[in-house]
């Protein structure tokens, strides 16, 4: 074999454990195993990524583990209307900055705090009791603007996503498409409490195997992506190796 394979078999067999490790989340300080999800999150003073396990760091009750209820309508949100056999209180309508709609016969009508199905029948009473008999109301949303998360860092998709209900953090990176090769399987969450800025790293791994929580994602957060050093510096590597070398391995 050439000197560039031998060189190459080196650096494997010397970073394999490593990349194991890493891989398994035991390279970064944030990883903690079955830790609980509320404990995660801290106040982030000015420094852009806080050790959740630092001194200067409180704990504050920012995540709840994964449960079910129904999506609350926001402002911006887009929802049709479909009054059956009556098409002039039919149409698309977007929630206002007050959480309002405007609607025909009803006026200013409250919609933010809503679900779908209670918004449903507040309408459905209010046209029952003064303008039709029996009305068939449907509420559908068209568009989730109120309630979205920013995913970045070392994701296949970066990009804002809607929050259609209860969502985790392991079905974003889903939807994202996964994490990029160089990343280190971990997520660091920043999110708005109070007029204070929080943040909380989570081993993504951990979660999948079951060994932690799969905590939910609120409106607002801003998701990124780990990357992983020792994945880097080996891709590099590859990279940096002539063709003709990296075929000799073969």
């Amino acid at each position: 074999m050439t000197r560039w394979a031998w060189i190459l078999i080196g650096v494997g067999v010397l970073l394999a454990p490593a990349l194991d490790a890493d891989a398994q989340g035991f390279s970064s300080p944030f990883s903690g195993g079955a830790k609980p999800a509320e404990d995660r999150f801290k106040i982030q003073d000015e420094t852009p990524a806080p050790d959740a396990s630092g001194p200067a760091a409180r704990s504050v009750p920012a995540v709840q583990a994964a449960g079910g209820s129904a999506y609350s309508l926001g402002p911006h949100d887009v929802i049709e209307i479909s009054v059956f056999g009556v098409p002039e209180l039919s149409g698309q309508l977007e929630v206002s900055d007050s959480g309002n709609i405007q609607l025909p016969l009803l006026g200013e009508t409250r919609a933010a705090g809503h679900t779908v199905e209670s918004l449903q029948r507040d309408l459905t009473a209010k046209l029952g009791a003064d303008y039709l008999q029996n009305p068939q109301v449907r509420v559908t949303v068209k568009e989730f603007k109120s309630r979205i998360v920013t995913v970045t860092g070392h994701i296949a998709k970066p990009g804002v996503y809607p929050l259609t209900g209860d969502t985790t953090l392991l079905q974003i990176v889903a939807m994202a498409g996964g994490f990029q090769e160089a990343s280190d399987s971990t997520v660091l969450v920043l999110r708005q409490t109070g007029g204070k800025r929080m943040a909380a790293r989570f081993d993504v791994s951990q979660i999948e195997r079951g060994r932690t929580e799969d905590p939910l994602v609120q409106p607002g957060d801003t998701l990124i992506a780990g990357e992983s050093a020792i994945k880097k510096t080996y891709q590099t590597f590859l990279k940096a190796l002539p063709i003709a070398g990296a075929f000799a391995l073969f």
